[in-house]
């Protein structure tokens, strides 16, 4: 029983950043006017799901909610990292992500020097994937 309330706490957790980034998101775009780019909504196509999935999985506790949570946390991951490594010119722009509006490699925020809306994404989906993965090795112990 001890593992499987440790279990329900980190998906918690996971929610609470899913939760945390879509309000971001929402935040940069709707009321900060933001311009939002294509990978930018691919990310957002794979993060907001999580807030409504999550908690279907925590009431009652179902360590299955793992199974359909982590392929689109993994998968926001890869957009985010791909994104960020456009933005810091490891991926040319050549490959053209984004052929119509804004384009991607463009820094909308920047804060502190470093921390972009990528970087962020990025640490948010990495935070999701690594809480996702521990709950289900925490439950199946």
């Amino acid at each position: 029983m001890r593992n499987e309330a440790v279990a329900w706490t980190l998906i918690f957790a996971a929610w609470l950043v899913a939760s945390a980034s879509t309000l971001g998101a929402l935040f940069f775009g709707e009321v900060m006017q933001l311009p939002t780019c294509v990978l930018c909504w691919y990310q957002r196509i794979f993060m907001f799901p999580l807030v409504l999935i999550l908690p279907i999985g925590m009431f009652p506790f179902d360590r299955k909610v793992v199974r359909y949570a982590l392929p689109l946390a993994m998968l926001g991951w890869v957009f985010a990292m791909f994104h960020l490594l456009l933005i810091a010119g490891v991926v040319p722009e050549s490959i053209k992500p984004c052929a119509q509006g804004v384009p991607c490699s463009e820094k909308v925020i920047e804060w502190f020097g470093f921390v972009t809306i990528p970087l962020l994404s990025a640490v948010a989906f990495s935070a999701i994937v690594a809480l996702l993965l521990l709950a289900y090795t925490r439950d199946s112990k």
